[in-house]
């Protein structure tokens, strides 16, 4: 299985909202950083405890319109093409680092500005 397509498995999960399915391709010492957050999330625990309170993360009426991998060396980068009630059309992208084919790092790339307002 390809890096691109674990990163695929895990978008799928969040779509299914598994989140326990979607964690076991991180290592348990991982690390989340989303710009505009003050903390950095560190270990796969603290990671999974945040996806339960997903729903207020993301802008009210958050849908992902199209969803693309670009694959590196020990490396994916997601591009995903997203809208809410109040952005029409808008792109983020989301890097994600492997080791021993397991997610060690996830970090997004966002307009803060633009996710500030769609709130």
């Amino acid at each position: 299985m390809s890096l691109a397509d674990i990163v695929q498995r895990g978008w799928d999960a969040v779509g299914a909202q598994d989140f326990d399915a979607l964690v076991t391709d991180y290592k348990e010492e991982m690390t989340f950083i989303m710009p505009g957050q003050s903390d950095i999330l560190v270990g796969r625990q603290e990671f999974r405890s945040a996806l339960n309170g997903l729903g207020t993360i993301l802008p009210p009426g958050f849908e992902i319109t199209e969803l693309r991998q670009l694959e590196g060396k020990n490396e994916v980068v997601s591009i995903i093409e997203w809208k809410s009630d109040k952005i029409v059309a808008s792109q983020l992208s989301v890097l994600f680092k492997f080791e021993d084919s397991k997610i060690y790092e996830e970090r997004w790339f966002i307009d803060t500005e633009q996710w500030k307002t769609a709130f």
